[in-house]
């Protein structure tokens, strides 16, 4: 999760300067370039959540049995391909900030490693009557250099009546390195097959399901001051992932493959913790910074059924690849 949350350190930047002044022209072209930079960077990620976060959460069309209770422990990983790991820019993207000492420059997103690039420019405008002349030099911004991405979480599902089947999500909070992430959420499935005429257990099975999903994310890191405004130390992330789909299944004995359609949509909100005057300003104008994205994509898998215990796989397949591995226990 890291990944997506490293990319707002550069859009912190803009935000503060924005605050300094909104006269100066130099103010709006660092604004644009940061928003230019931060958004190729971020882009990856960002979409990336939405895959881990869609799934796992429906691996058959086939309700439980009415009150009947399932645990179930599921593993994700998310595989990262390479046009997702870098992004190229030029000087003719970018309106104020220069590449230090080159045209143009491939630089890493968040999934992406390390470089050593430079951007340069000279800020200068008017705060509270008074001038403000600041030069600014940054480094470019380094991935976390991952071919793949884990997580994992545990569920608790309940058949309802009418054939509906909820299904709860959550993932305590743990701390990796500077990182503390939870996650939960909720989902309903419903079957479709049971108002076809004649449907048997055997026969193919239809549903549909929607669920919800909370990432909450923040990142502890070295602070970085902007002198007499403001320190920044902590980024608090809040995820909102939607998504919909279609599922079929058909069992044969222990043996059912499944499979879905599905599409998903995702939002980001951000806080920042530090201190200084300008910190409140800095989170009033990270409100607006919230970006929503529509993915669509494609679920396959099995399970294997050995009495009261099912094993499930599944790929999910669209911009991203993961594959998911589930343990389910019912009651």
């Amino acid at each position: 999760m890291k990944r997506y949350l490293i990319s707002l350190l550069t859009l912190l930047m803009f935000v503060v300067s924005n605050s300094y002044a909104q006269k100066s022209t130099s103010f709006e072209g660092f604004v644009t370039d940061m928003k230019t930079i931060a958004g190729n960077f971020a882009s990856p990620a960002s979409n990336g959540a939405a895959y881990q976060a869609s799934a796992g959460w429906f691996s058959s069309a086939a309700p439980l049995e009415t009150w009947d209770v399932r645990f179930s422990v599921h593993g994700n990983a998310l595989f990262v391909p390479t046009s997702e790991k870098s992004f190229t820019i030029s000087k003719g993207e970018l309106g104020f900030l220069s590449i230090e000492d080159a045209d143009n420059a491939k630089l890493p997103t968040a999934f992406g490693s390390s470089t050593d690039v430079y951007f340069t420019g000279r800020l200068e405008g008017e705060f509270n009557g008074q001038n403000v002349s600041q030069d600014v030099r940054f480094k470019a911004l380094d991935g976390i250099n991952k071919g793949f991405v884990p997580h994992a979480f545990v569920q608790a599902s309940v058949g309802l009546p009418y054939g509906t089947e909820l299904t709860v999500r959550a993932m305590p909070e743990v701390t990796i390195d500077d990182v503390q992430a939870s996650t939960f959420g909720a989902g309903l499935k419903h079957n479709l097959s049971q108002y076809f005429s004649r449907n048997e257990p055997e026969n193919l099975q239809l549903a549909a399901g929607i669920s919800y999903s909370k990432f909450n994310v923040k990142y502890a890191f070295e602070p970085i001051p902007i002198e007499n405004y403001l320190v920044m130390d902590l980024i608090d992330v809040d995820a909102n992932l939607w998504m919909g789909e279609f599922i079929a299944s058909k069992q044969y004995g222990g043996f059912e493959i499944f499979g879905a359609l599905g599409a998903t949509s995702s939002d980001f909100k951000y806080v920042m913790g530090g201190s200084g005057d300008f910190l409140d300003n800095v989170n009033v104008e990270l409100e607006d910074l919230g970006d929503t994205e529509i993915q669509f994509k494609g679920d396959i898998g099995f399970n294997m059924y050995f009495n009261n215990l099912r094993v499930s796989t599944m790929a999910t397949a669209g911009k991203f690849f993961n594959l998911n591995l589930g343990i389910h226990y019912t009651l």
